[in-house]
């Protein structure tokens, strides 16, 4: 289905999702000034202040034709679970409608969206002993402690995902039940009625002709003075921020780790790898949404 072509329902909350450069910001401000719309975030990257140019938040232009909200109100050593973010997306909903307008999420974090129209698990508080515990391993030594724990999890999640990988070993260890027994009951999401669940489609070879033309605009704008301000905060390197696409490539290159040119080529590979995956994500979670091809 073309934009052109798309019709909202305005009685239920507009989800635009599918992969990083895929165009879902341009199809998101589109749709919001043809509807009056609130566009929400839900990329977790773009949550964050300090990184405006290599997030390709959106710019001012944008921001004046529509109102834009969840972008950019995070400081680097925040974490948002998708929790948090859930809760910060439903009170954005609210408000757009308490004002007559029509609330349009997009990003492409499947967690969050997952969280927002499914729900969450209802897993206990973690005893803090537990979590602090859990908290000062090493990624190698909480890895094998998960695998002895909870192997079925280890064996969803990559070795390096040091995130995912305590958290499933917190609720192991706090709970005595495994996460994913957890994750069979959801609670406080919007419902898929509620929901009109729309996904840009691209073919692969544009995708990625994309993704490598907006890195190349990135660095023209500014991404390496910006990621290097960022690396002087001296934010720890396992904070999420710290693996926002593109970062950890250009902050090797401002290093004199490897030359530009190479960090690029990295960065662009990690970029494709995401792709693939979100495109993953969207064919197994949403298989029922709409699929949009942006002009």
């Amino acid at each position: 289905m073309s934009a052109s072509a798309m019709n909202l329902d305005l009685n239920r909350v507009t989800v635009l999702t599918g992969p990083t450069a895929g165009g879902k910001s341009a199809l998101a401000l589109e749709l919001a000034v043809r509807v009056g719309g609130v566009i929400i975030n839900a990329d977790a990257s773009q949550l964050y202040a300090d990184l405006a140019i290599v997030t390709a938040r959106p710019g001012a232009d944008d921001l004046a034709a529509a109102p834009h909200r969840l972008y950019g109100v995070l400081a680097g050593d925040d974490v948002c679970s998708a929790a948090r973010w859930a809760d910060m997306a439903q009170a954005e909903i609210a408000a757009a409608r308490a004002q007559g307008r029509h609330p349009i999420i997009v990003g492409g974090t499947g967690l969050y969206l997952t969280a927002l129209v499914h729900g969450l698990a209802p897993v206990p508080a973690i005893d803090e002993d537990v979590r602090r515990a859990v908290r000062a391993l090493e990624t190698a030594d909480a890895r094998a402690a998960l695998e002895r724990e909870d192997p079925a999890a280890a064996a969803r999640l990559m070795p390096a995902d040091r995130q995912r990988t305590l958290r499933a070993l917190e609720v192991v260890r706090s709970t005595g039940r495994p996460l994913a027994d957890w994750q069979q009951q959801r609670e406080g999401g919007l419902g898929t009625d509620a929901v009109q669940g729309l996904v840009v489609d691209r073919p692969r070879a544009e995708l990625h002709a994309r993704a490598q033309a907006r890195l190349v605009a990135m660095v023209a704008a500014g991404a390496l003075a910006e990621v290097a301000a960022f690396v002087a905060l001296g934010l720890p390197g396992d904070a999420p921020v710290m693996k926002a696409l593109a970062v950890p490539q250009l902050a090797a290159h401002l290093a004199g780790q490897c030359s530009l040119d190479q960090a690029l080529a990295e960065a662009l590979a990690a970029t494709r790898q995401y792709q693939k995956r979100q495109q993953t994500w969207a064919r197994n979670q949403c298989p029922d949404w709409a699929r949009v091809a942006p002009a």
